[in-house]
C-alpha cells in the first residue's frame, strides 16, 4: 500500500463525507478557467488542486519530474514519465494535503492552488490515439443474444473463450457535460422493408468504463496478463452512446460503424489503479478455462458500483440501473493480453472499453436496451412519462465509486445531453 492509500490519512481540506475525491484518492484530469491555461490537476474534496502552481514552487523537483509536464493540456506527457514517477506525484500530494503537515503553512498557498471544481472547467483529460471497445459482460451479451437470436444461441461460439471487441471512433470522444447530437443513418423499419434514412429513434446508452494506456508496446510484441497492469495507468466511466436501430441494420457483416461512432463520454478524472487496489477482488467464474496466454494469476477486478441517472428535459431523475465494475467476465488484463497477443501495438493515451457492464438482476442492465427489453416494458419517469429509449433534452449520468473502511473513492460523473439532429 503507497503512503497516499492510508484509510488513517485526513486533509485539511474540508471533504464531505460523500465526497468521491478524499485524499485517498487524488485522481488526475485537466481544467481551465476564464484567468487560466489548460493544466494538470488532481481533486480533493470540492477543490480541484493545481499541479502547474504547486510544481512552479517546486514541490515536485526532487521527484525529478519535469515542471512542464504540468502545463500541457493533456495527461499524455505526464503518464509516460512512469508509475514510478506518477506515483510519487501522488504520493507528494499526500503529503502536501494532509491535516498532519508540519513543514509548510498550507494557507499560504492554499488560494493560489485551490479551485471550487463548481467554478472550473473541466477538460478532456487525454488525447487519445486509439480506443477499443470490448463486450466483456457475460449478462449483456446473453440478454442481447436472447433478444436477437434466442436463449439457446445467446452467446456466440467464441465468447467463452476470448474478449470480443471491435475498434472505434477515437476523435469522437468527448469530455463529460458536451452535449450529444442525435445521429442520423439508414435503418430498416421493418424486417424485408427497404431502409429509410433519418434520426435514430432507438438513441440508448451503455454503462461501461475504460481503462487508459500508460505505456507504450513494441510493434510486433505481446503484452501478458501477468505484465498487463504495468500498462495501466488508470480508469474513467465511459458512456458508450448507441443508435440500436441504425446498428441493427449495419452490423451485419463488420459489426458497429455509424450507430457507435457518433459519440462517446468519458469522466474527467482517470483514477489510478494504485488508488483502487485496496478494493481489488475476484471477478467471475470462468468455465471452460481460458487458452494459456488468457490465464490469470491472483484478483483482477475491482469492486467499483456503477449507477445510472436518467433526467428528463426539465425534469427529476431517476435513478435507472445499479451495477458493478466486478461483475465483468474478462478482466482488464485478460483483455489487453488478447489485444496485444498479435503484436498489435497499444500507445500512451489509448482507451481500452469494457463493454455494457450489465449484472445478474433487471435493475442491473446496462443499457435501455435491456432494462426495457427492446421497448416492450418501458421505464416509468417521474413527471409521468415512460422511456423505450432516449428522448431530445434527456440527460444520462454516469457515476461510480468504491466503499471500503471507512474510504471512499469516486470517479465524478460521465454526464451527457441529448440535442436533437443537425
Amino acid at each position: 500500500m503507497t503512503r497516499a492509500n492510508d484509510p488513517k490519512l485526513r486533509s485539511w481540506v474540508e471533504v464531505p463525507h460523500d465526497s468521491d475525491f478524499p485524499i485517498q484518492n487524488l485522481p488526475f484530469g485537466v481544467f481551465r478557467t476564464p484567468g487560466l491555461r489548460p493544466r494538470l490537476c488532481t481533486a480533493i474534496g470540492r477543490y480541484v488542486a493545481d499541479l502547474q502552481v504547486l510544481a512552479e514552487h517546486g514541490f515536485f523537483d526532487d521527484l525529478g519530474v519535469p515542471r512542464y509536464v504540468f502545463s500541457r493540456p493533456f495527461l499524455n506527457d505526464f503518464i509516460a514519465l512512469g508509475k514510478t514517477a506518477t506515483r510519487a506525484v501522488r504520493n507528494r500530494l499526500s503529503e502536501l494535503l494532509d491535516d498532519n503537515l508540519e513543514d509548510w503553512d498550507a494557507s499560504e498557498l492554499a488560494g493560489y492552488f485551490l479551485h471550487l471544481r463548481d467554478e472550473v472547467q473541466m477538460l478532456m483529460p487525454l488525447k487519445v490515439g486509439d480506443y477499443t471497445d470490448f463486450y466483456s459482460s457475460r449478462e449483456h451479451a446473453t440478454n442481447v443474444g436472447a433478444m436477437f437470436r434466442g436463449k439457446e444461441n445467446a452467446l456466440m461460439p467464441n465468447w467463452l473463450h476470448l474478449p470480443v471487441g471491435y475498434h472505434g471512433r477515437a476523435s469522437s470522444i468527448v469530455v463529460s457535460g458536451t452535449p450529444v447530437r442525435r445521429p442520423k443513418g439508414q435503418m430498416q423499419v421493418q424486417e424485408g422493408a427497404p431502409p429509410v434514412f433519418g434520426p435514430s429513434g432507438q438513441l440508448d446508452f451503455e454503462l461501461e468504463m475504460a481503462f487508459v494506456i500508460g505505456r507504450d508496446s513494441q510493434l510486433g510484441a505481446s503484452i501478458s496478463t501477468a505484465d498487463a497492469e504495468d500498462y495501466i495507468f488508470g480508469l474513467v466511466l465511459f458512456n458508450d452512446w448507441s443508435a440500436r436501430d441504425i446498428q441493427k441494420w449495419e452490423y451485419v457483416p463488420l459489426g458497429p460503424f455509424l450507430g457507435k461512432n457518433f459519440a462517446s463520454t468519458i469522466s474527467p478524472w482517470v483514477v489510478t489503479l494504485d488508488a483502487l487496489e485496496p478494493f481489488r477482488v475476484e471477478g467471475p467464474a470462468q468455465d471452460p478455462q481460458p487458452l494459456p496466454y488468457l490465464q490469470c494469476d491472483g484478483p483482477r477486478s475491482f469492486d467499483i458500483q456503477l449507477e445510472v441517472e436518467l433526467q428528463p428535459a426539465g425534469g427529476k431523475g431517476k435513478p435507472v440501473c445499479h451495477s458493478n465494475f466486478r461483475y465483468l467476465y474478462w478482466n482488464m488484463a485478460q483483455q489487453l493480453a488478447h489485444h496485444t497477443v498479435n503484436g498489435c501495438n497499444i500507445r500512451i493515451g489509448d482507451l481500452m472499453a469494457s463493454g455494457t457492464i450489465s449484472g445478474p438482476g433487471p435493475d442491473s442492465f446496462g443499457s435501455l436496451l435491456e432494462l426495457t427489453w427492446r421497448g416492450a416494458n418501458p421505464i416509468p419517469m417521474p413527471d409521468g412519462s415512460e422511456r423505450k429509449f432516449l428522448l431530445d433534452g434527456d440527460t444520462v449520468i454516469m457515476r461510480a465509486r468504491c466503499e471500503k473502511d471507512g474510504v471512499r473513492i469516486g470517479f465524478g460523473e460521465a454526464r451527457g445531453k441529448v440535442l436533437p439532429p443537425f
